[in-house]
Parts: structure tokens; sequence; C-alpha cells
């Protein structure tokens, strides 16, 4: 299943992306976006590369608890490899399949990056515009802009900390984004528009302003400046009240509970069906391998851009005091060698999404558990990352001049160094 799977969807990106925007123009004097997708080799990636990745990821799915996970890797002079692995929850035995929708995580803030570039790109709202002309009480944010909240400039804190007990132990709980967001912005501050930090907070407020300035749902805009130009017909910012990932079928979400301070890695807890409210335009929406491939590979091209000013992940900045001078963060994205993308979690999942421009290449993966948190994910993507660069050419093809500044066990040290529950031997 996992190599018709693969054929499709690599057709998909190099068929439907093309199609759906020319059918997206814009009225006035607004330019109609452009992307011409690479062509994508036919045929999967080599036996041995594939038996690799899929080791990679049943090694992370042991590590976390996860009982299933959907991988997806697309390099367009060589071939790719779109799987299921596993099975659907640790009750539910029935195998993971590559169609199944899950949350993607804080994959998320890029879409919500794009909503906002997409307005200012018609003028709708100024991206130096201070987030308290549309969202009140928040007087003390006068000096933080909505560029500020997207690229992760605002000196804002995270919410996650303190609200993921409330989200495990009540995941049908509705939230109002500025009541979750109060969580990050209680946290001591650093000034703003001089350095990054991770901030969920901030993509929530910026969530809430770009309701306020449209005034149009979350999910509304993000249907109309990202999923419909795009074709992502399974991608969605589903409504607060709690369901489990749509279209079905899903595949099933976790966490690990507790018992005298050991993680029970035998026996997840299923949290499937919870609300996205927990996630907000942070890291609600739902989507599947075949969307976030297509999408990925139109995002980091930039294809919803109308405009080409001003660039976007043109002026990234560190991650962390410390970090690699090939890790940076701008955009809602982390810029990771040549590549753009995200990763993250929310309860239940885990979703790593990357892509460089220039040659297409496109990694996806989603574990379902999140218990062991964001860094393993983002070492997982890495990981595969690393491995399926070398994808040597197709028939009668060339492989580009395309390299990242890590290795493969780089990163599977990094992955083995995080794990939570027992890793095989061997």
């Amino acid at each position: 299943m996992g190599r018709n799977i693969s054929r499709r969807v690599g057709a998909l990106i190099t068929g439907a992306v093309a199609a759906a925007l020319v059918l997206s123009g814009c009225s006035g004097d607004v330019a109609t976006p452009a992307f011409t997708p690479k062509t994508q080799t036919e045929g999967d990636l080599p036996s041995d590369m594939r038996d690799q990745l899929k080791g990679a990821v049943e090694r992370a799915m042991a590590a976390s608890g996860s009982s299933g996970a959907i991988l997806g890797v697309w390099a367009p002079w060589s071939g790719s490899y779109v799987t299921g692995l596993g099975t659907v929850s640790a009750e539910d035995k029935d195998p993971v399949s590559a169609d199944m929708s899950f949350r993607i995580g804080d994959v998320t803030r890029l879409m919500t990056c794009d909503v906002l570039y997409a307005l200012a790109d018609r003028g709708t709202v100024k991206l130096d515009a201070s987030i308290t002309e549309y969202v009140s009480g928040v007087p003390d944010l006068q000096d933080v802009t909505l560029l500020d909240l997207c690229n992760g400039t605002g000196g804002i804190g995270s919410s996650e900390a303190t609200a993921m007990p409330m989200w495990l132990n009540n995941p049908d709980r509705q939230w109002e984004p500025k009541e979750l967001a109060s969580y990050g912005l209680a946290q001591n501050r650093t000034p703003p528009h001089t350095g990054y930090r991770d901030s969920d907070a901030g993509f929530l407020l910026l969530g809430q302003a770009l309701e306020r300035a449209t005034g149009q749902t979350a999910a509304q805009l993000i249907h109309e400046y990202v999923a419909a130009p795009l074709g992502l017909n399974a991608t969605s910012l589903p409504g607060p009240q709690a369901a489990a990932p749509s279209p079905s079928p899903a595949l099933k979400g976790s966490f690990l509970p507790q018992v005298d301070g050991a993680l029970q890695c035998a026996k997840p807890t299923d949290i499937t069906v919870s609300s996205s409210s927990n996630g907000y335009t942070d890291s609600g929406v739902v989507s599947t391998v075949a969307d976030l491939g297509r999408y990925m590979q139109a995002e980091a091209a930039q294809a919803l851009r109308v405009k080409k000013t001003p660039q976007r992940f043109g002026s990234p900045l560190p991650v962390a005091d410390g970090a690699p001078s090939w890790y940076k963060a701008t955009g809602g994205a982390y810029l990771v060698g040549s590549m753009i993308g995200q990763h993250g979690g929310t309860p239940g999942y885990l979703t790593g999404a990357y892509s460089d421009p220039t040659t297409g290449f496109t990694v996806v993966v989603v574990l379902n558990d999140s218990t062991v948190g964001s860094a393993f994910i983002g070492d997982l993507a890495f990981e595969l990352a690393a491995i399926a660069s070398k994808a040597p050419a197709g028939k009668g093809g060339k492989a580009p001049e395309f390299a990242l500044p890590f290795t493969a066990e780089d990163y599977a040290k990094a992955v083995d160094s995080l794990a939570v529950c027992p890793l095989p031997q061997g």
C-alpha cells in the first residue's frame, strides 16, 4: 500500500498545486500567486534507503511510546516513500495507513503567518501594526507588532508548560485564545525585536488579531488563504467542539500517564478526541501526509505570496544561544540548513515537516504520542532528512548539489538521548 500511495502523492504534489493556484486569482491589482512544483521522479526511493528510514522511525516510535507513525519523503530527483507504520493505537491493532488524518501541531504556525502575509500583501493589515490595534486588554504590548508575533520576536513567554496538565486532564474544554495566552503573558518578558523566543501565546494572539482585522474566523482565513489556493482538501482548523481529527480515518493520539512517577509506556491514554482550541492558530490544524507534503513544498517556495517584498525568511535569528549557525527562526518557521519548516506537538501528536525551496526535497513525519515533546520530533525529522538527502538520481536523471550541515548519525543519537521508553537492544 505504501508504494501505491507514494506514487499518488507524488503526482498530487507536481500537478494539483499548480492547477489550484491557477484558479486562485485575486481581484484588483494584486498579482496571482504562481508556483511551478518540482517534477517528481516516479517510483520509490532505493530499498536500502527505505529500510533505513523505516528503521529510524520505528526506533523513534519505541523511544516515545508511540504505537503508530506516518512518514512521507519526496526527493524529486530520485523517488519517494510514503507509508504508515505500526498500529492505530495500543488497543486498536489495525495497521496505520498513510491516508489517515492527524493534528499537525506547530506546523499550524506556518499557516497562521501565511494568512498574515496574505492580508498584508492585499493591504488589509500592516505588518508593523501593534497588536493592541486589534486585541484589547493587552496595553503593555503596545510595542509588539503583528510581525513580531509571527517572527517570535515579541518577547512573550509560552503557555504550554502551564496548560498541558489541563489539556490532558480535560481535553474537551473549549478555551478562549486570550485566556490560554494569558499563561504565556504572565511570564517574565524579554525586550521585543531583540531575539527569537518560542511563544505559543504569540501565535494565539496573532490569530485573534487576524480575526478582528477581517471579521472572519481563523478557520475561514486558513481555508481561504492556505487550504483552498493549494487544493488541500484534507486540511482545516476545526471548530472548538471536541472531536477526532477529520477526515476519517484518523490516526489515534495518545500520551503516557504516570504512576508513582513512572511513565506507563505499555498503557498509553487515548486523547484522540479533544478540542482544537487547545492549539487554535498555534497548533490546532488537522491534515494528512499527502496534504502536508504538498503544502510544505509550496510553502518553502513561498507560493502563496502575491508580492515579492518584504521577504518572509530573509532575516532569521538564532533559535537559542549556542545554537548551530545553520539553525535559525523567523516567519513562523525554523530554517535548518537550506530547509524551511516547523516541528512540534499538540496533545496526542508530534509532527515535523520540512522542505528545501531549491530542490523540492520534502520530509513529513508524525508520531501518535506527544509525551516525549517537541524537540524529539524535530530531531527525528532532521535524522530522516539527512538520510534521504543522499538519495541517488533516478534513471536518466541527475542529483542536485544538495547537502545538509549535519549527519543522520548526529540526530539518531539525539533521538535516543531523549527516549522516555526503553529502546530495543542491538
